[in-house]
């Protein structure tokens, strides 16, 4: 890589993988890092499913990445970047304890270690996800498909409609019908205590 210059300061070139003072990784995080915000705004897009998160997101990227730099900065910038990302995605995951909704439906499969309530409530909430999927799996495809990306997926009206590709009034309808056919399932009556009626 070639030598970069810092005008601000004097003549003297700065050399990557060097201890620098605070101007001069202020200087290269505004010439190399603050140029690929809009990659690293689409990349965390693309990988994380809360877009709400996403602007808190990025700075955090920010800041790991000064603080990086502030000990050596790096040759390659976008590679230290996207690299410092995905290790911030991955260490949120964790954190969260992001669980997929299909693994859960056999909790007696996993064996993750746990701040767990009683067993009598382990058995409760294992037999209401027992339950919710019970359900799921006797809606029609379309309104179970819209609910899962909506309820389980966390996707906006505008994606599951690319993905299904249909309209985003006509994802709401099978949104609307899909969580009615569930609280019927779910909290209604019985079908054969409707039938005597």
């Amino acid at each position: 890589m070639a030598d970069i210059t810092d005008t601000s300061r004097d003549d003297t070139p700065l050399r990557p993988s060097t201890v620098m003072t605070a101007p001069e990784v202020r200087a290269w995080f505004v010439r190399e890092v603050l140029p690929l915000e809009a990659d690293l705004m689409q990349y965390l897009h693309h990988n994380w499913r809360n877009q709400s998160d996403i602007a808190d997101l990025r700075q955090d990227v920010y800041v790991r990445v000064l603080e990086g730099a502030k000990r050596e900065i790096p040759e390659r910038a976008r590679q230290f970047v996207f690299t410092t990302a995905r290790n911030l995605l991955v260490d949120r995951v964790r954190r969260e304890r992001i669980v997929p909704f299909d693994a859960v439906a056999d909790a007696d499969a996993l064996e993750l270690e746990m701040d767990a309530p009683g067993p009598e409530r382990t058995t409760l909430a294992r037999d209401e996800l027992r339950r919710l999927q019970t359900a799921l799996d006797r809606l029609p495809d379309r309104p179970r498909q819209a609910v899962v990306m909506r309820r389980v997926e966390g996707l906006t009206g505008r994606e599951i409609a690319a993905r299904m590709g249909i309209s985003e009034a006509a994802v709401s309808k099978h949104i609307d019908a899909g969580i009615r056919a569930l609280a019927n399932l779910l909290y209604g009556e019985p079908a054969d205590k409707r039938r005597r009626e």
